[in-house]
């Protein structure tokens, strides 16, 4: 049978065989043999035609056996040898001026592997470094070049959330975030608020804004002319999450409503015109980030 195995120090999933017969509970802790050599992981969950969907093709893994108190205490050593072997590096990374800077190393269980991961702005030429770690550690040597969120998702510990960055606890892949995100939901556009522990976008902007996407839908596009119960007016601004209208009407009014108060709509620019109720389905994508729903921070564009 096989199972969703989480492992390493990135974080990473795969699917892995155990012997026949043999069952795993959902966070036991396992040795496997995976692509890159002999480490420990978790268990998430049997692995399913949709599962597997989710994980990226690999080669094939297996599970040897639940870790035993041994693989524990053989694990409690890492920790002195990456500290020794990242020195190692960095000295050695000085010594040569080399333009990269070295984030982290992981040393796997089996100890047949060091995999360093360092920052660059263009490619390195690390083949003479290779040599001299190899000569140095007498084991398996592997650079790995990584981009600022994966940084965060090393080293990174808490977010302004008061939580674990999401980075470093269930996501596996990063997400693309604009900010056009942050304006559709009218959050602050300080970047400083917005911005997580890697110096980008946060994450979290991306988890509700299908659902803002979808709920905006419902709404007559700002600009757009309605008519009401108290008379025609244009539309100034939305209210995403409340279904909320402000309109401003011909006699200079500007009054909130909801949407199920507009009897009728006329899009801006020509566009034809629907019922409310139609327009419920076929929202044009637009919003007003300087409406005065917004907290009146909207100065700065999209990414």
């Amino acid at each position: 049978m096989a199972y969703v195995v989480r492992y390493g120090r990135m974080r990473l999933l795969g699917e892995c065989t155990g012997s026949p017969g043999e069952e795993f509970a959902r966070g036991q802790r396992v040795v496997i043999r995976s692509d890159r050599g002999l480490e420990l992981g978790e268990v998430l969950c049997p692995a399913t035609d949709r599962t597997t969907q989710f994980l990226e093709r690999q080669a094939a893994q297996e599970i040897l056996r639940v870790a035993a108190e041994a693989d524990f205490e053989q694990e409690k050593d890492l920790p002195a040898l990456e500290k020794s072997a990242f020195s190692t590096c960095r000295d050695l990374i000085a010594k040569r001026r080399m333009q990269m800077e070295l984030v982290d190393v992981e040393i796997l269980h089996g100890r047949e592997r060091v995999i360093f991961y360092y920052l660059a702005e263009k490619r390195v030429d690390f083949r003479e470094l290779v040599k001299d770690l190899a000569r140095v550690l007498r084991t398996r040597i592997e650079m790995r070049q990584i981009g600022v969120r994966d940084e965060a998702k090393l080293l990174a510990d808490y977010g302004d959330c008061g939580k674990p960055v999401c980075c470093n606890t269930h996501l596996t892949a990063m997400p693309p975030v604009s900010m056009k995100m942050a304006k559709l939901q009218k959050t602050t556009l300080d970047p400083a608020k917005i911005s997580g522990r890697c110096g980008r976008l946060k994450c979290c902007l991306r988890y509700e804004y299908d659902s803002y996407r979808e709920l905006e839908k419902e709404l007559p596009p700002v600009g757009a002319r309605v008519g009401t119960a108290k008379g025609r007016g244009r539309i100034m601004a939305q209210d995403i999450l409340a279904q909320k209208l402000i309109v401003e009407y011909d006699d200079g009014r500007r009054i909130i409503i909801g949407r199920d108060d507009v009897l009728d709509v006329e899009p801006p620019r020509g566009r034809p015109p629907r019922s409310s109720s139609s327009s419920r389905g076929e929202g044009n994508g637009r919003s007003d980030p300087e409406s005065i729903f917004d907290d009146g921070s909207s100065d700065i564009g999209d990414d």
